[in-house]
């Protein structure tokens, strides 16, 4: 249980880690829809291969644009790219590593399913059975009246019943698995093979430091347009509460009451609280100032410097008399 919760820790740490927990389960659900897939190859010299390539390549490129979908640096990546350079110039090599990001998690589910099916050899064999020469196996049934290639073709197909106390089927089908297999393992050492390489050889020529930037600053634009949203989301909350609260003040009738004290007293803790909700709506307190704020984000974003603001300006007090004299001042 500790362990689990320490995975959970790590994937919900921020959106690289979420992005990766999203992609390996993709990843798992591709294996799974594998193995209930119910395959029925044809069993047909003309359909065998085209089916087999269809399984083979159709379900990949719809666990692959799967994959770029669900992926939250594709529209990172995407608002980079598309945005006007306003008051933020465009650095070309966070949008570059947002993308190999992207690909790279993309094309994880696509290749597990690819190496499953090559290990597996049910595809391989419906395929490449009819590329087979029948004269290396023994027991090919000649006496049901069909040329070489359909009974060939015939070979992924168990039930049929040419193939019924024949060891010749069996024979040719782990002929042809013994290949898919030999592929499917040649590719995954190929691929961990190629990651050591590129993970040894990429320092060699990259310099770290601009690595530790890009890194950085794909990171910030992550973070940037959640923070966004979150504020957007809580302006809108109290911008729609005082529109709810105004539309019932203005419903209501109005009351007389006779006060001794002094009015500021009563209207203190009603002034304090709409200071408070004006403090949290920032001075935005009209749909035509929204929109302009949201205009302006988009097209001319704030410059990477946030120095101004500890130099926030305060509010002063000074006391003068009516001949303009200073008789008190914080400044």
């Amino acid at each position: 249980m500790e362990r689990l919760k320490l995975v959970l820790q790590y994937f919900q740490s921020n959106s690289e880690s979420i992005s990766n927990g999203i992609c390996i389960i993709l990843a798992l659900v591709s294996v799974k829809l594998y193995t209930s897939f119910d395959f029925n190859c044809p069993c047909l010299p003309q359909y065998n291969k085209l089916y087999s390539l269809g399984v083979m390549i159709v379900p990949p490129i719809i666990l692959f644009f799967l994959g770029v979908l669900i992926n939250r640096h594709t529209g990172v990546m995407m608002d980079e790219w598309m945005r006007p350079i306003g008051n933020r110039s465009k650095n070309p090599a966070v949008v570059k590593y947002l993308f190999s990001a992207m690909i790279q998690r993309a094309l994880l589910a696509p290749m597990v399913w690819i190496l499953v099916t090559l290990l597996d050899g049910k595809i391989f064999i419906c395929a490449f059975s009819v590329s087979v020469d029948p004269s290396i196996f023994s027991g090919l049934p000649n006496n049901t009246g069909l040329d070489v290639i359909k009974i060939m073709a015939k070979v992924p197909c168990k039930e049929d019943i040419i193939f019924k106390n024949s060891s010749f089927r069996k024979a040719v089908s782990r002929y042809v698995r013994c290949y898919s297999q030999a592929v499917g393992w040649s590719i995954l050492l190929f691929l961990i093979v190629l990651g050591a390489m590129a993970r040894l050889i990429k320092p060699c020529f990259d310099d770290h430091a601009t690595f530790l930037q890009t890194r950085y600053w794909s990171n910030y634009l992550d973070i940037e347009q959640k923070l966004f949203d979150e504020t957007c989301v809580l302006h809108a909350r109290d911008f729609a509460r005082k529109c709810v609260v105004q539309f019932f003040e203005d419903m209501r009738t109005d009351t007389i009451l006779c006060l001794r004290h002094p009015p500021f007293i009563s209207n203190f803790k009603e002034e304090f609280e709409d200071e408070e909700e004006g403090e949290r709506l920032h001075g935005v307190t009209k749909q035509e100032q929204m929109n302009q704020l949201l205009n302006k984000w988009y097209y001319s974003k704030p410059e990477l410097d946030v120095s101004r603001i500890a130099h926030r300006p305060r509010a002063c007090v000074t006391w003068k008399d009516p001949d303009g004299k200073t008789l008190y001042s914080d400044v």
